[in-house]
């Protein structure tokens, strides 16, 4: 066990007063035998405190920058100490530019929906409509980050005006996600269209502390423990069976669940799920990165300049020793394909099925994401212990509750908001066109550097 380098002052002082004893028994002449043994003091006090020795060697130098003396001090003076507390820290979260994929989406419908109907969104006119929708309380400042975090940016046109704009790599996934799913219904693809995605439920969670199931409720402060969830399922058929992973979270940092999923874990569970599939299905999923190992590994940005080296040879291109590592990594860049090929892709299609991948931030073309809001909500009717143990067993009692229905029902509303959005794209594409053709090349400007024209 080791302390944190911001231990409490009194657990210093304690760990320094067993260290100033042992110093004292190593100079106890009447004893040799003693002596020798508590000679190397600090060792044995790290040992009697079950903290590491860098601990009590950081305390031993903290207590000489403070002026604490050896010498004068006796076994018990702890008062005469001199260490100094942590300052508490305080993580407030900024709930007005931190949204949920839900309400991210809203914001997104938003920018869209102006374009939609022939106008041109501001932050101002955004800010209107998600005051209406979200009841959001931020400001027009609070907007533009959040239209930043979304990959929207203000283009500067020849006339001086500036366009909100959504980064044309996404807009292109979206589009060519849309015109997949539309191709398998139009052709009246028989496969099974099969969803996946993580989520997590932490050991608090719970509804509203005004809601009137929580009245009475003495709720826990903090979010506690972490389970982080992983499933697939089909508005055809519902949950696939035997393909449900549950497991807790193994570190104290629970803001961000993706940080304790990889990719072994989920290749693992991935590779199950495709055997406990019946027939031949299409797999849609997301872009993260435990997702996405590629076939063939390519060399990283901060790779060494031998290892890249050793790459081109295994590749049998042709480089000099005397080329920079700038030159080979342009050599790297252009023997690798233009479409990545991943490993989840590849092992999909060899056991008869096909993937289609989410375009980035789109969550609401997945079904599972309503499905994950209907079983956090019920966990939080249920959770009235606040243990993870019971958290655990709600959440897989709820996920068994989860019913065909209900995927269908989730499935049919996602089906209904891609069509839609499909339609949408072609008409977008002649509203925006003479817009781009009056856009200075390669000139933005970011949401957060400069105002948009509210004109």
């Amino acid at each position: 066990m080791s302390i944190r380098p911001d231990i409490h002052s009194q657990t210093k002082k304690t760990i320094y007063n067993v260290y100033t004893f042992f110093k004292t028994l190593a100079k106890c002449k009447d004893k040799p035998e003693l002596a020798d043994y508590f000679l190397q003091s600090q060792e044995r006090t790290a040992e009697a405190c079950a903290v590491s020795l860098r601990t009590v060697q950081r305390i031993c130098k903290e207590s000489k920058m403070t002026g604490n003396q050896e010498e004068t001090l006796c076994v018990g003076s702890s008062n005469d100490l001199k260490f100094q507390s942590p300052r508490k820290r305080y993580s407030r979260e900024k709930s007005v530019t931190e949204l949920d994929d839900f309400d991210n989406e809203v914001v997104r419908r938003v920018v869209h929906s102006f374009y939609d109907k022939g106008e041109f969104p501001t932050t101002a006119k955004i800010l209107v409509e998600l005051r209406e929708k979200l009841n959001y309380r931020g400001s027009k400042s609070s907007v533009k980050i959040i239209l930043k975090q979304l990959n929207f940016k203000y283009k500067k046109c020849n006339d001086g005006r500036k366009f909100l704009m959504e980064r044309s790599d996404i807009v292109a996934a979206r589009v060519k996600f849309l015109r997949k799913m539309n191709e398998f219904r139009r052709n009246g693809d028989t496969r099974p269209v099969v969803y996946l995605d993580e989520t997590w439920v932490n050991q608090n969670h719970t509804r509203g502390r005004n809601e009137e199931n929580t009245e009475g409720l003495k709720v826990p402060t903090g979010k506690g423990s972490r389970l982080i969830i992983c499933h697939a399922g089909s508005p055809s058929f519902g949950f696939i069976k035997e393909s449900k992973l549950i497991f807790r979270c193994n570190s104290g940092n629970n803001k961000n669940y993706h940080s304790q999923m990889n990719a072994t874990i989920f290749e693992n569970w991935f590779s199950q799920m495709l055997l406990n599939l019946e027939q031949p299905s299409i797999i849609v999923m997301n872009n993260a990165s435990y997702h996405s190992s590629l076939i063939e590994n390519y060399p990283k940005s901060n790779s060494r300049k031998a290892d890249v080296q050793q790459w081109l040879r295994d590749k049998n291109i042709d480089f000099s020793a005397v080329e920079t590592l700038d030159e080979l990594r342009e050599k790297v860049k252009l023997s690798m394909p233009r479409e990545k090929k991943y490993k989840l892709d590849e092992l999909t299609y060899q056991m008869g099925h096909e993937v289609v991948r989410l375009p980035p931030y789109h969550c609401q073309y997945n079904p599972i994401e309503l499905i994950w809001a209907q079983v956090k909500g019920r966990v939080a009717e249920k959770n009235s212990t606040f243990k993870i143990a019971d958290v655990e067993t709600i959440v897989h009692e709820e996920i068994d509750a989860v019913t065909p229905e209900d995927w269908a029902k989730c499935g049919e509303h996602c089906v209904k908001i891609q069509e839609e959005d499909f339609a949408k794209a072609g008409l977008r594409d002649e509203i925006l066109e003479p817009i781009i053709l009056t856009i200075y090349p390669d000139e933005s400007s970011s949401s957060e550097d400069e105002d948009d024209n509210d004109d």
